[in-house]
């Protein structure tokens, strides 16, 4: 409970904290714009990582929230979704030290996926300031942006939405193969 706690203060209640002292300024001036980054995983979860992608659903859905409290004014909150981008995040995501036999060889096959699909998938940092720049620019910039590689951030987004549950997680178990 201590890691998931702390994932959601960091992830989802900062955030919030950040938002609203923005968005009393901006609404103040009648004009705005806030990026939220979620993530793919909030539509797309990773195994094993529940509490990340948990706090990265609940802000795109704050977000979304938001976005209709907002209404038709000059202050634009967008949701940027990324897929895999070249970081040191799988490097720097803390793995559990407790031993558990029922679930060791899924956690280490779907972290060997995950970098595998990283490795082969992730799209270069500077490719983000980009999609940012144009946000940035925009002048009536988009609610949510998906980036990444075709598949990622287009393709399966589209078919899981119209897939029922079970054949979505399906789908997930034998991409992860677990």
């Amino acid at each position: 409970m201590e890691t998931i706690t702390s994932q959601f203060q960091i992830l989802v209640f900062g955030q919030i904290q950040l938002m609203q002292l923005a968005l009393r300024h901006m609404q103040a001036r009648g004009e705005g714009l806030i990026i939220n980054v979620t993530s793919l995983a909030s539509r797309l979860p990773v195994p094993f990582m529940a509490a990340y992608n948990a706090a990265k659903a609940a802000l795109a859905s704050f977000t979304m929230s938001i976005q209709l409290e907002l209404g038709n004014s000059r202050v634009h909150v967008v949701d940027l979704q990324p897929a895999d981008i070249r970081t040191e995040f799988n490097q720097g995501v803390i793995k559990s030290t407790e031993a558990n036999p029922r679930y060791d060889t899924k956690v280490a096959r779907t972290w060997e996926i995950a970098r595998a699909q990283h490795e082969k998938r992730a799209t270069t940092g500077p490719r983000r300031t980009g999609h940012v720049l144009r946000l940035v620019s925009a002048v009536q910039p988009p609610p949510r942006i998906t980036v990444g590689d075709a598949f990622q951030s287009k393709i399966a987004p589209l078919i899981f939405r119209f897939l029922p549950q079970r054949l979505r997680l399906w789908g997930l178990k034998r991409y992860y193969q677990i």
